[in-house]
């Protein structure tokens, strides 16, 4: 199926709460839930507006930021020609033993930022021609990015909002979250939540997950693309095929055809190497065959789902 083109006029959402005097509310909003966290699926409780003490995410009032940047690696619809305008938070509410950016999200490399530094950086990144706000592992900042969009688009900001997430997220953030950002990108990591207990550290991930793009996909529906292909408003998936089918590609596939769309943009991976612990647990201590990702191919093949992402991967020119 043809993607569906945006032409004439994007503006991003969070303008219309801006212009209706809402945008704001929701900052108080979003800041009150730091109070008694629920800002993700952890559900800890804790007051971050006091401490960090008991908060998986180690991130207090303030957003700790590790680095930004146009970054041209992204998805072909992000990236575009001018670059994807990423903010890479550091901690994560996710604690995967194969993670890439352990550095970042287990070891806090990074510097706290205010909201104003926060939008200054939105700011900065537009300047430079990038073609969306790119916010990497944002879960655990949900207020700390509402209160920087709040005021970064007083002062301008005019891209498209990506929330990149690992797909941890609570009904409590996603509702705060409504009517602000443009493009939800959600990693759909597992097919079954005991795997991911065992590799994330984290209870009931395939529940929370699916409820979370059912939500995502109520508020901003299939991804759309403007002439020039690049992403404009909606959903893009991501999932990363694991050694030995233990990321459970077939369920989560199914579930993206059946269950949410079968237009649903995906990204479906192939560069998992062992980083970090993963040579900790011996079936994973091996990147996936090329094998392994032909049969992932076919199997979103069979669901119908046709818009995958065409960037070069390890094995592009073998599938």
């Amino acid at each position: 199926m043809n993607a569906p083109l945006q032409r004439n006029g994007f503006r991003p959402a969070y303008l219309k709460l801006l212009g209706a005097g809402d945008l704001a509310a929701r900052v108080e909003a979003a800041h009150r839930h730091l109070g008694d966290c629920d800002l993700c699926a952890r559900y800890c409780r804790v007051n971050r507006r006091q401490t960090v003490n008991g908060a998986v995410c180690r991130t207090g009032e303030w957003a700790v930021v590790a680095s930004f940047g146009a970054h041209h690696g992204e998805e072909e619809c992000l990236r575009g020609t001018r670059g994807s305008g990423t903010i890479f938070f550091t901690w994560c509410n996710l604690r995967c033993v194969f993670c890439q950016n352990w550095d970042i999200s287990q070891k806090g490399a990074g510097f706290e930022m205010k909201a104003r530094a926060l939008a200054d950086i939105m700011l900065e990144l537009q300047a430079e021609g990038c073609h969306n706000i790119n916010l990497v592992s944002p879960s655990h900042v949900v207020a700390q990015v509402i209160a920087a969009v709040d005021d970064a688009a007083r002062r301008g900001l005019r891209l498209p909002l990506v929330y990149n997430t690992g797909g941890y997220d609570s009904p409590e953030a996603l509702a705060l979250l409504d009517g602000i950002v443009d493009i939800y990108m959600p990693d759909m990591k597992y097919g079954s939540s005991e795997i991911a207990r065992k590799y994330s550290k984290v209870r009931n991930y395939v529940e929370v997950n699916r409820v979370a793009v059912k939500e995502m996909h109520r508020q901003v529906g299939d991804l759309v693309l403007d002439e020039r292909g690049v992403a404009q408003r909606g959903l893009l998936f991501r999932h990363l095929v694991l050694p030995g089918n233990l990321a459970g590609t077939d369920g989560v596939l199914r579930f993206l055809a059946e269950e949410v769309s079968p237009d649903s943009y995906l990204n479906l991976m192939d560069q998992y190497r062992p980083c970090h612990r993963a040579g900790e647990y011996p079936e994973i201590a091996r990147p996936p065959t090329a094998a392994e990702y032909r049969a992932a191919r076919r199997t979103a093949q069979a669901y119908g789902l046709t818009r995958l992402d065409s960037r070069p991967g390890r094995f592009a020119m073998r599938v």
